[in-house]
């Protein structure tokens, strides 16, 4: 073998080994790659499982508390029922029933009062105008329970008392002398506080309900005969506008004094009494049990 054929082979074995060197450096870049990709990969992976796993908890916390709450506003209900039964109950004891209610106020005659107490409950709006609103088409009188009262309270404040006492003025007129009073007090969407509760305003009902009688009893004292006058809360039920996103709305808070005609009712009842044959004393006895409840004041300290 010539010198130039070894030397061929020579070159041609080193090139082979350059070749298969950088075949071997290349193999190990690409593996290199693949194991940082899938570490990145891994790392993500991880993160997110992370993420996840955190965000699962917020679920079942937030779970959690809309299940307490949840329980709560059931017992809330189920105790709400309950005061329902329970003042059911003592109406029925006393003889009255809702669907005689629902009668009398259907049997409610509303309308034009007569011009003289109209100019003078007009005269009375304008001059407390921030406190009552007077709506002659319905013989009504609106005053702002914001004014009247306190929040969560039914203690009339000192600046209602003065408006009040110019309306017993007008009830007691000759000329309203033919009206009852209806009291309606109203509220508006806004959960009671564990404060108001605390002071026997369980529920919206109860507030409006115990505005009302604080409302009769002011107007009691200062002369307006008591068994003329009547007073129902609605509580959240009768809005006069839409409430707020939390169930705020100052125009629902509100107590609405109505004069209305007697009903046909009443005024039957108190025609076939006289007709009807009973002893001189008996009658006098039983004259005298109806006078109490009406002269008697409520409680507003339950």
């Amino acid at each position: 073998m010539s010198t130039a054929t070894r030397n061929l082979g020579s070159a041609a074995r080193g090139a082979a080994a350059l070749l298969l060197a950088a075949g071997f450096g290349l193999g190990g870049c690409v593996a290199q790659q693949s194991h940082d990709q899938l570490m990145d990969a891994n790392r993500s992976l991880t993160e997110r499982n992370a993420e996840l796993t955190h965000k699962v908890g917020e679920l079942e916390n937030e779970n959690g508390l809309m299940q307490k709450d949840r329980a709560a506003k059931e017992a809330a209900l189920a105790e709400a029922t309950r005061q329902v039964n329970a003042l059911s109950a003592q109406l029925k004891g006393a003889g009255i029933s809702l669907e005689d209610f629902k009668n009398r106020m259907a049997g409610l005659q509303l309308g034009q009062l007569d011009p003289a107490t109209d100019q003078a409950l007009a005269a009375l709006a304008a001059q407390y105008p921030d406190i009552i609103k007077f709506d002659s088409a319905r013989g009504m009188l609106r005053f702002a329970s914001d004014l009247t009262f306190a929040s969560g309270s039914d203690t009339v404040q000192e600046g209602a008392k003065n408006g009040l006492s110019a309306l017993s003025k007008i009830l007691t007129s000759t000329a309203a002398s033919q009206y009852e009073v209806m009291i309606m007090g109203h509220t508006d969407a806004q959960r009671i506080s564990g404060a108001t509760a605390a002071k026997g305003h369980i529920t919206n009902v109860h507030l409006s309900a115990h505005r009302a009688i604080a409302v009769r009893a002011i107007l009691a004292s200062m002369g307006v005969p008591a068994d003329k006058m009547f007073v129902a809360g609605w509580g959240e039920f009768r809005p006069a506008v839409a409430n707020g996103p939390k169930g705020e709305a100052a125009g629902n808070r509100r107590v609405e004094i109505y004069l209305t005609r007697a009903t046909n009712s009443m005024s039957t009842e108190s025609e076939t009494t006289p007709s009807t044959p009973a002893p001189a004393p008996k009658a006098t006895k039983t004259s005298s049990s109806h006078e109490a409840p009406a002269s008697r004041q409520p409680d507003l300290t339950k």
